[in-house]
This record gives C-alpha cells, sequence and structure tokens, in this order.
C-alpha cells in the first residue's frame, strides 16, 4: 500500500445556494495520479451535534420525526443541529434537546467530530450521550422551542422496543437517519 498521503491541490466553486455551495476538488491521490471530486458543503463550515438521550428509570430514547427537503420524506433522527459560532458540540447537543424536545440531560459523553457522510460532504458531527432524569422538576412537562419553520414529533420509545419502533415507521413510509439505524442495530 502507498505510503503517500493524498494532497487537495485547489477547491473550485461550482455553485451557491443561501446555505450550501457544490465544489470541485482537485487532488493528487496516494499514487501521485491527479483527481477530481464534486462535494457539497456547508457555505459556513459549522459542525452539528446530536444528542443520543435515555429518560431515566424508565429507559425511553428520545427520538424527532421531521420533514427533510432533499428526501422528500420525514426523517426519524436523533434531535440534532448545527453549533452556533463560538458554542461547542457538547452544549449544541444540550441546547438542541432543549429546543426540539423540551427536555433537560445531564451529558455522559461524546464522540468527539465524525464524518456525516464523508463521500459526499465534509459535514461534521459530534454525537452526544446523554441521560435525561425524568424526576428532574424541569423535565415534568417538557415543552419544544422550536425554531421558524421547524415541525417536529417527538418520539419516547421504550429501548427493548426500539427495532420494532423503527420497523413500523419504515413500513409507514419514514426514512431512518443512519446515525440511528447504526445504533440501534448495535443496540442488538
Amino acid at each position: 500500500m502507498p505510503k503517500n498521503r493524498p494532497q487537495l491541490l485547489t477547491t473550485t466553486l461550482l455553485a451557491q445556494g443561501r446555505f450550501l455551495q457544490l465544489e470541485r476538488r482537485q487532488y493528487r491521490d496516494q499514487r501521485g495520479e491527479v483527481r477530481c471530486w464534486e462535494a457539497a458543503q456547508r457555505r459556513q463550515e459549522q459542525p452539528a451535534a446530536l444528542a443520543i438521550a435515555t429518560l431515566q428509570p424508565s429507559n425511553r430514547v428520545v427520538l424527532i420525526r421531521q420533514y427533510r427537503p432533499p428526501l422528500d420524506s420525514f426523517v426519524i433522527e436523533f434531535p440534532a443541529g448545527l453549533l452556533n459560532p463560538g458554542e461547542n458540540a457538547v452544549a449544541a447537543a444540550v441546547r438542541e434537546l432543549r429546543e426540539e424536545t423540551g427536555y433537560v440531560g445531564d451529558v455522559l459523553g461524546d464522540t468527539g467530530l465524525t464524518s456525516s457522510s464523508a463521500g459526499l460532504t465534509g459535514e461534521l458531527v459530534t454525537m452526544v450521550t446523554m441521560t435525561i432524569d425524568e424526576r428532574n422538576p424541569e423535565n415534568a412537562a417538557p415543552q419544544a422551542k422550536l425554531d421558524d419553520g421547524e415541525a417536529i414529533d417527538v418520539f419516547l420509545v421504550p429501548r427493548h422496543d426500539l427495532r420494532d419502533f423503527l420497523a413500523s415507521r419504515q413500513a409507514e413510509g419514514d426514512i431512518l437517519d443512519s446515525r440511528l439505524a447504526a445504533w440501534a442495530t448495535a443496540l442488538t
């Protein structure tokens, strides 16, 4: 196996929208050959964070369902969003959990930066694991504070029913977020 690291040579902007841009990236591969790759990028290089949150003591997983225009479908996923300027991933995950579900969680850990879809985009996401104390008065009657244009359904799914729940949502036409699908698969 060649030991040379690929080297990015140029990035050319092909198209630009309000939030995204399409780029052509020319690079030299590990064998020294010049190649091109097209990639979608966010205009502002903002990482994302998502909250893998479990209610305790009931051991229910917090999931959301929202319409995603690129798929023209509803997606079942973990609460997630982009980091605000100056915000770290853990704080963003805590904020997104509260905004999208109304719940206040306690952080257990995080993955650090991971790739969202490396063949398509440079988006990076940190997955943050949390517990939500159901006995905390703040979690007694959670109220989401959604951003303009967001319409989110919240599901509290017992972990032992997760696979069946996800299969039923797929049967109804919803798409599963790949991170959720991988996490659910790893539970079995």
